[in-house]
């Protein structure tokens, strides 16, 4: 009977049965094909992973390496994942992965969204296309459509609000500074760490309860990945008030709203109405545009983008433009 150590059952690993036999008795032609599918698991895991060098993943590449690309014991531990566990995957033997886990193998990997998937389904797990949606690029197509969309802001957000795209409008009503250093733009980093005088919403207690509802709505199909789990622990850390809202577990989907805002440039509110669209191409990801609720926010708007000309005019660049807070 094979043993299998405390050790190599890492998080998100489990162990098939460990008689195949009793296995093919109860799976049937499923187990049968999951079977056939393991030497081209095999195959394509040590493809994907003779073509990464160590200077790929920030790794020496050491003395007397014979082996093209990474080891195995190297993916193992850059995937959080029990040596002997992935070598038993790459060997095809009958073992199940979680989708955690092969996402964490996937980014090691670097694997393109074609070949993620075909991982998925080489490992029989089924494949959710928006688990990709946090390192999509917006193409040119969608930048143009917001850009066009402009005297009216529009942005392109995934589930968990990093910025992917911006037209001007929307870098005049949101002008405020970076509080991030690196990674995408993140709404909610911005307002939960911005000083209530310098955040561009006016109703913070009504509007940024809803908006961690939302993120928490996108949560749901993203649980336990590493980059979504130390997101909300590192920002439940800089901010307690989105701890606060965390913790109380409500859920809200996107939807049509009438928000306030503050630009620095004006010195009135700015009423407008969001409506949230979602984008063929970008699984979960979502346009955002916003339109004026009323006349006063119109002058308003018309007022923001007259200033952003004028600079443009005055020193012939926009700085504003060319760096978008957020």
């Amino acid at each position: 009977m094979t043993r299998v150590t405390a050790q190599q059952r890492t998080a998100g690993e489990q162990t098939r049965p460990e008689h195949p036999a009793r296995e093919q008795r109860a799976g049937g032609r499923g187990a049968g094909t999951q079977r056939g599918r393991r030497p081209e698991l095999a195959a394509f895991l040590r493809s994907r992973r003779a073509r990464v060098t160590p200077a790929d993943v920030g790794m020496p590449p050491g003395f007397r390496r014979r082996t093209p690309g990474l080891r195995r014991e190297e993916v193992a531990q850059l995937s959080g994942v029990g040596v002997t566990w992935y070598t038993w995957l790459e060997q095809g033997r009958p073992i199940n992965a979680s989708p955690q886990v092969l996402d964490a193998v996937a980014r090691t990997l670097r694997l393109e969204p074609s070949e993620r998937e075909h991982l998925y389904q080489l490992a029989g797990v089924a494949f959710l296309p928006g688990r990709q949606s946090d390192t999509l690029e917006v193409g040119e197509e969608i930048q143009g459509l917001i850009d066009a969309l402009d005297p009216h802001p529009a942005v392109v957000y995934n589930p968990r609000y990093d910025v992917l795209a911006t037209n001007a409008a929307y870098r005049d009503l949101f002008d405020v500074p970076v509080t991030t250093e690196s990674g995408p733009r993140n709404v909610l980093w911005t307002l939960f760490t911005s000083s209530e005088e310098l955040c561009p919403v006016v109703h913070r207690d009504q509007e940024l309860p809803l908006m961690v509802a939302t993120l928490r709505s996108g949560y749901g199909r993203h649980t336990g990945e590493p980059a979504w789990e130390s997101f909300i622990e590192e920002l439940s850390a800089a901010s307690p008030y989105f701890a606060q809202l965390w913790r109380s577990g409500d859920v809200a989907p996107p939807g049509r709203r009438v928000k306030a805002f503050r630009a620095r440039a004006v010195p009135q509110e700015i009423r407008m109405t969001s409506v949230s669209l979602s984008v063929n191409g970008l699984p979960e990801c979502r346009i955002v545009a916003y339109t004026p609720a009323d006349g006063e926010s119109r002058e308003l708007m018309t007022s923001l983008r007259a200033r952003r000309r004028e600079k443009k005019d005055g020193t012939g660049a926009a700085p504003h433009d060319e760096d978008p807070a957020l």
